[in-house]
């Protein structure tokens, strides 16, 4: 959903009988277990696991790296054969499909499953995590909130050449809550779409939700909750969120049946902010431990705040949804 969002952090059953191209950030299986990866001399990525009970291979290609932005335009996406080959050459290739890639020695991951790298230098990857969490802290109540999903993921270079979440807290109406923000990149460039549904839905290849979760919140109890998912802006790649009070009853949000009264602030000791990689490149991720709160007599909190409003004009420079 989208939602009014000082420490800098790099982030870090169904067979298909014929050729398809999967959209940007790919995910290759639900629930998967039993995790292998092989990339073959062709460049080609072999996924193969156990999903429900039934050994699966997935044949990935003919994509690396992300574009950028761009109206219209195409994302970097893979071409995928759900048959472990039989698609592209009737063959059942998984069966005396070798294994070309050498071990993994590329930047660390979030949530990371295993990885190789390449013939020709290039990496691959697989990421697994619980990206449809229910916001404002609840616990899932279905089996699709709590779905784990299995990313892949293929690109060159090192860390450099990843997307890249810069984050930053301060607070907001005049101290009384906290507040996270910054901008998210690509290669340098704002990662944004162009367009979404009214509450926040991507619905173009480009546009990219943040995951943002929130480590024992006193309104929500112990361990990581999810706290609230949003979009980058358009143009500025910027992201701005309160920990306010939130009704879930409205807004979009999903909610347990009964659900009555106000959830949050759902601020916590730590917070975590996920994003799925531009075109096919890795899912990545910031983290930062939370900010305390403010004290108007203190001078250091209001010199923060202030250097925290200029910072902001800085990095989204125009952007009405984020403002002091």
């Amino acid at each position: 959903m989208t939602r009014r969002l000082c420490l800098l952090v790099s982030c870090t059953a169904l067979v298909l009988l014929a050729p398809q191209v999967a959209s940007a950030s790919f995910i290759v299986a639900r629930n998967a277990q039993n995790i292998q990866l092989a990339v073959g001399s062709q460049g080609w990525a072999m996924v193969s696991f156990t999903e429900n009970g039934t050994a699966k291979h997935v044949l990935a290609r003919g994509a690396v790296d992300a574009s950028v932005p761009k109206p219209g335009a195409k994302q970097t996406a893979f071409q995928i054969d759900w048959a472990g080959g039989w698609s592209w050459q009737h063959k059942q290739l998984w069966k005396t499909f070798g294994n070309a890639c050498q071990p993994y020695d590329g930047p660390g991951l979030p949530f990371f499953v295993t990885g190789c790298k390449a013939p020709d230098g290039s990496y691959w990857a697989l990421q697994q995590w619980q990206r449809a969490l229910p916001d404002l802290g609840f616990d899932p109540w279905t089996p699709q909130q709590s779905v784990m999903e299995l990313h892949l993921s293929h690109w060159t270079g090192n860390s450099d050449s990843l997307a890249r979440i810069e984050a930053y807290q301060d607070w907001s109406y005049g101290g009384k809550w906290n507040e996270i923000f910054g901008k998210v990149t690509y290669k340098g460039a704002p990662v944004h779409g162009f367009r979404s549904t009214g509450v926040g839905g991507p619905l173009d290849p480009f546009g990219r939700n943040l995951y943002l979760d929130t480590m024992n919140a006193s309104a929500y109890g112990q361990g990581w909750k999810r706290e609230n998912s949003f979009l980058a802006h358009n143009p500025t790649g910027a992201f701005c969120y309160g920990f306010f009070k939130f009704d879930p009853t409205k807004g979009g949000y999903q909610h347990p049946a009964g659900q009555t009264g106000l959830r949050g602030p759902g601020t916590g000791e730590q917070y975590r902010i996920t994003m799925i990689g531009p075109g096919v490149t890795p899912d990545v991720q910031a983290t930062v431990q939370a900010l305390h709160p403010f004290n108007a007599k203190d001078p250091n909190d209001v010199k923060l705040e202030q250097q925290a409003n200029q910072l902001r004009s800085e990095i989204a420079p125009g952007d009405r949804s984020c403002h002091a």
